[in-house]
């Protein structure tokens, strides 16, 4: 559970309440919720066939299982660990908007190639010394979060809730398409839940324990996000919410102005530093054990005579994200993670139906009816194709492009390497470097 919370609560939240409070005003508390109920149904998916089937290949292993199509499992496999990629690009943008407000002077591009590389650098150095940094940074966000809520709360009830103009929204005129384009944006505060199903082979009693666990850190976060939420646009306007380069920095200012705006601006940036190395030590594993099992040039399993890291891997994956983090800036980044995870979503919840639907497959000690996968499935593909829609209106297709373009590329990896199933279905969680085969 502990592992499931520390791993949505981060960039998402610190980075996006200003961006979703300028699309959603002071109904961004709307967007959370619908992206929460989308959440939701995707994680009692997850939660079922966790306890179904404790493998920790996770999605790949899932739909390859369900649909027995490699080129489909590979998709879904690389989708989930590009979707880190484009999560890490994304905090590092957040980390460098609230750096901003204490470094005023220096370019915010600066500050995320050196957050970038600083993160590269301790990725190198070990998973040891990436853990304590984990353990300290998850503490931290979380507390962050907290003293938000603490010094706000008196303010709730100050302002219209369901007042919808926005800076995109001027009239104020609310319709589902709005919310749903807000809701696709604020997924991405929600994503990480999923990476539960890749341990869910390490989780003792998995059939009983692990839907707990995922269904308790999915309540968590949801409850304490609505709650930052309300408590962000009763203290500060929308408008100014949306323009600041450190929302929750903006609110505890005018909250607690007793709390040193720079101490809440540090607590940020350790939060975003959470999110972006557990992402980037997630991907170079995944690379490096794809790599092992012919899935990607053999160059990238190697691992460094001293350190015992993947260093190849991890070089490859810094000239990404940073490609990644020049290119697109938070709103951009944040929606393409969402739309490759929705994407992935969408095939998982499809593949409990197949599976519920097969005499014999195993019953786990969690099950849920058909309504909850295909509600998953139909909510996922309705983000989907609000989003593409939405951004053709509105000019916004660099999400879409980053998106589709991944998908593109891995495509053509796969036509290119032409993967076997059995090395397809480990994609989810490879060995740990170092460990024996």
């Amino acid at each position: 559970m502990i592992y499931g919370v520390g791993n949505m609560l981060g960039a998402g939240i610190y980075g996006l309440v200003g961006k979703a409070a300028g699309e959603l005003g002071n109904m961004v508390w709307l967007g959370f919720f619908a992206s929460m109920i989308a959440a939701g149904l995707t994680g009692l998916s997850y939660a079922s066939l966790g306890s179904r089937y404790p493998r920790a290949a996770g999605a790949a292993y899932i739909t390859h299982r369900a649909f027995g199509v490699t080129a489909i499992s590979y998709v879904v496999g690389l989708a989930v660990t590009m979707s880190g990629l484009t999560s890490l690009a994304a905090a590092s943008q957040v980390f460098a908007n609230y750096a901003h407000e204490i470094f005023t002077g220096v370019p915010i591009k600066w500050v995320v190639v050196v957050f970038i590389l600083a993160l590269t650098v301790i990725n190198y150095v070990g998973m040891r010394e990436s853990a304590w940094v984990n353990a300290i940074c998850t503490a931290i966000e979380a507390g962050g979060l907290l003293l938000v809520v603490a010094v706000g709360a008196r303010y709730w009830g100050s302002v219209d809730y369901f007042d919808a103009s926005s800076l995109k929204n001027p009239g104020g005129d609310f319709s589902v398409s709005l919310m749903l384009s807000g809701a696709v944006l604020t997924f991405y505060a929600f994503i990480g839940f999923e990476d539960l199903l890749n341990i869910s082979e390490e989780v003792r009693n998995p059939r009983r324990n692990f839907p707990i666990a995922l269904l308790a850190a999915l309540g968590i976060a949801a409850t304490l996000y609505m709650a930052v939420c309300i408590t962000a646009v009763s203290v500060v306007p929308h408008a100014e919410l949306a323009a600041a380069s450190g929302p929750l920095v903006q609110v505890v200012r005018i909250a607690a102005p007793w709390v040193p705006p720079m101490l809440f601006t540090v607590v940020a940036m350790f939060a975003v530093t959470n999110t972006a190395l557990l992402n980037y030590i997630m991907g170079s594993r995944l690379v490096y054990g794809m790599a092992r099992q012919g899935l990607l040039p053999a160059l990238l399993g190697r691992v460094h005579s001293r350190r015992s890291t993947p260093h190849f891997a991890i070089l490859l994956l810094l000239v990404i994200v940073l490609g990644l983090a020049l290119v697109g800036d938070i709103k951009a980044l944040a929606s393409a993670t969402s739309l490759l995870l929705l994407g992935s979503f969408t095939l998982v919840n499809l593949a409990l139906v197949v599976l519920k639907r097969r005499p014999g497959e195993p019953r786990g000690g969690f099950e849920v009816p058909l309504a909850v996968p295909l509600g998953g499935a139909m909510v996922a593909v309705t983000f989907i194709v609000n989003r593409v829609i939405d951004g053709v209106r509105a000019g916004e297709l660099v999400p879409v492009y980053i998106a589709g373009g991944i998908v593109v590329a891995i495509v053509v990896m796969y036509l290119l390497l032409r993967p076997q199933a059995a090395a397809v279905v480990e994609v989810g969680y490879p060995k740990q470097v170092g460990e024996t085969e």
